[in-house]
């Protein structure tokens, strides 16, 4: 489940080696900086419409503070990174671990998340720990969620995507979902005749649970700092908590 964000983190592993660095003079010299983002994957992005996601506003917002204007490179696939040309990513895992292969350097956390459990507002489920040998969780293909869940003993169904598990949830084709409250936030605010309850992350389990940053692609010091301070200002005003939340989202401080 550790991909924020899912699709995006895929695109970043084959980051050429030979990506030129992208400093703080060069992005206010040239008077943009670079944001790769999905071109369909609301609320995080996307490319026509309104709303446009919250990564756009806040990247909107960055670029603000820094003094330049937004571009916008639209990715799908890793092959697309290699010649996008970005400054940074958005929700990305705050953990040198999961982006050894990404070579991203990560600003401090603006928020935390991880795995939650989205069921039925009448389901008898009440955490994580209540799930049995005869309760179906939705998984995403290949997430730690679905091996630490499958580990114990408990039905899973695999899906591609999280909003196809929701959709699951929701028609009682399956007792619960494992998600992102991000995703599941969302899915709420435009489904209010389906809303789902939302249970509670198991902090217990560390691979369930992350902060999230702002990946730079090979920035130098002085643009690491100004995100960092841009960020510091943008969490201190309730900016950041004001874009999540037109999309449903509460956001969690990061620990």
């Amino acid at each position: 489940m550790k991909a924020i964000v899912l699709v995006i983190a895929a695109a970043i592993i084959a980051l050429s080696a030979s990506a030129q660095a992208r400093t703080l003079e060069a992005i206010r010299s040239s008077g943009e900086i670079g944001l790769c983002a999905h071109p369909n994957s609301l609320p995080f992005a996307r490319k026509a419409g309104d709303p446009p996601g919250f990564q756009l506003e806040l990247g909107q917002r960055l670029a603000r503070e820094l003094g330049v204007s937004l571009r916008l490179d639209w990715i799908i696939t890793q092959y697309q990174m290699r010649s996008a040309g970005c400054d940074i990513l958005l929700d990305v895992i705050a953990d040198r671990e999961a982006q050894g292969e990404t070579r991203l350097r990560l600003s401090k956390p603006y928020y935390r998340t991880g795995v939650a459990l989205a069921v039925p507002s009448t389901s008898a489920l009440t955490s994580f720990q209540s799930l049995n040998g005869s309760t179906k969780v939705g998984v995403q293909v290949g997430s730690v969620a679905a091996m630490i869940i499958g580990q114990r003993r408990v039905p899973i169904s695999i899906f591609g995507f999280e909003t196809d598990s929701l959709d699951a949830v929701s028609n009682r084709e399956i007792d619960a979902a494992a998600v992102t409250p991000t995703v599941v936030s969302y899915f709420n605010l435009t489904h209010p005749d389906k809303a789902l309850r939302i249970l509670d992350r198991d902090e217990s389990v560390a691979d369930l649970n992350w902060n999230v940053a702002v990946g730079m692609l090979r920035p130098d010091d002085a643009l690491r700092e100004a995100i960092d301070a841009a960020l510091d200002r943008l969490r201190s005003d309730g900016t950041i908590e004001r874009i999540y939340g037109r999309y449903g989202i509460v956001l969690q401080p990061p620990k």
